[in-house]
């Protein structure tokens, strides 16, 4: 009984400093997510989401995803920051849980890593509260969609791995980067999640003609497609774009040489990620280093990969820090610094100017890319 008062006062604590984290702190930003609101608004109203007199607030997501924000458009909007507010909170929870649930060293491994991993991508969690992101839902149903894998490798089940697929179809109609996992499927004949997903995507693209009609739909298609090819170069040097190719141009400055670079390196990461799949057929639950690794490169390898949206990596740390022993020393020392230099780059402790150099030179896509050379090591030993 003492134990569970406990409990029940440290969530009522914790409820209570959440709150006023908002209501002191982030009520008064949340700027993506006030981008997001309009358009669901404008979703109602059969108006065009894209528009370039928005200039930087332009909505840059496909038309399903202003269905999401369409019920909170009819809320005043501190309300409807509120209420997505805790969305974002919950997904970020259940992301854990999944990780937690996922990477199964045992109930003190499993909260000793993910407390360490929750260290390590704080900042990243705070700044997606901050802006009133989707990303932390997003992981959170792609979490979904690897925890039903990797228990279908243990206990094959259609309607399972159908599951799978509809979570996959959402997550990618919601944000297009979780398209990354569809050769996944392929190489590994997935067909019972390829084909509902699919689907789902496919009709995504067709339900806002409900508010624009098939013509209108249409023209708001190519209107995302314009949207999209106008403001995404603009951003490839931008600080907080860590992907890959904002790597590449920020220490080159030439574009097209990055852009070779990229596709080199592209296609380098695929045949990893191809030998890492077929070297995992004979080991047990190969899904779930495999669907951690592709979940970091989907910042790294999408063209706007904004630094925020490496909490996608959380699975990916837990486990790295899961199988820390079986790295070797050097390797320990790398993963232990690279840790240090995520968990510190903060901008409140480095100030504005060594921030803002550490952005230019974009180290946090080394962090992450050593990351994946981690779990490329541990597939290697098969440990994961």
């Amino acid at each position: 009984m003492q134990r569970l008062k406990k409990t029940i006062i440290l969530a009522l604590m914790g409820i209570l400093l959440l709150l006023a984290l908002f209501l002191f702190k982030v009520k008064g930003e949340m700027a993506d997510f006030e981008v997001n609101y309009k358009a669901g608004h404008r979703l109602w109203l059969g108006e065009t989401l894209y528009r370039t007199l928005d200039q930087h607030w332009q909505f840059k997501y496909s038309p399903f995803s202003a269905l999401v924000y369409l019920p909170l458009s009819f809320l005043p909007l501190p309300m409807a920051k509120g209420i997505w507010y805790f969305v974002v909170l919950i997904s970020i929870g259940v992301l854990v849980f999944f990780s937690m649930k996922l990477a199964l060293p045992g109930p003190k491994g499993n909260i000793r890593s993910a407390a360490i991993a929750f260290l390590i991508l704080g900042k990243y969690f705070l700044r997606e509260l901050q802006l009133g992101q989707i990303n932390a839902l997003i992981t959170a149903i792609l979490l979904g969609m690897t925890w039903l894998l990797v228990r279908d490798e243990d206990a094959p089940s259609a309607s399972r791995e159908r599951t799978a697929g509809l979570l996959w179809g959402l997550a990618s109609a919601l944000k297009p980067y979780a398209v990354i996992f569809f050769p996944y499927f392929l190489i590994k004949r997935k067909w019972r999640a390829l084909a509902p997903g699919s689907i789902f995507l496919a009709a995504s693209l067709c339900v806002p003609a409900f508010f624009y009609g098939i013509r209108g739909n249409i023209t708001v298609i190519k209107e995302w497609a314009g949207s999209l090819s106008r403001s995404t170069p603009s951003l490839f040097t931008s600080q907080d774009n860590v992907s890959l190719l904002a790597f590449l141009m920020k220490w080159t400055g030439h574009r097209p040489i990055s852009f070779l670079i990229f596709a080199a390196a592209a296609t380098t990461l695929a045949g990893l990620m191809l030998r890492l799949i077929l070297q995992g057929y004979k080991m047990r639950r190969p899904a779930l280093l495999e669907c951690a690794l592709l979940l970091i490169f989907i910042p790294l390898l999408s063209p706007l990969g904004w630094d925020y949206t490496f909490l996608s990596s959380f699975l990916a740390i837990v486990l790295v820090i899961r199988h820390i022993t079986i790295i070797p020393r050097l390797g320990k020392i790398l993963m232990i610094v690279n840790f240090s230099v995520m968990a510190l780059s903060l901008y409140d402790l480095l100030g504005r100017q060594l921030y803002a150099q550490l952005m230019a030179w974009s180290v946090p896509t080394v962090n992450f890319l050593i990351i994946s050379g981690a779990l490329f090591y541990l597939r290697l030993k098969k440990a994961a």
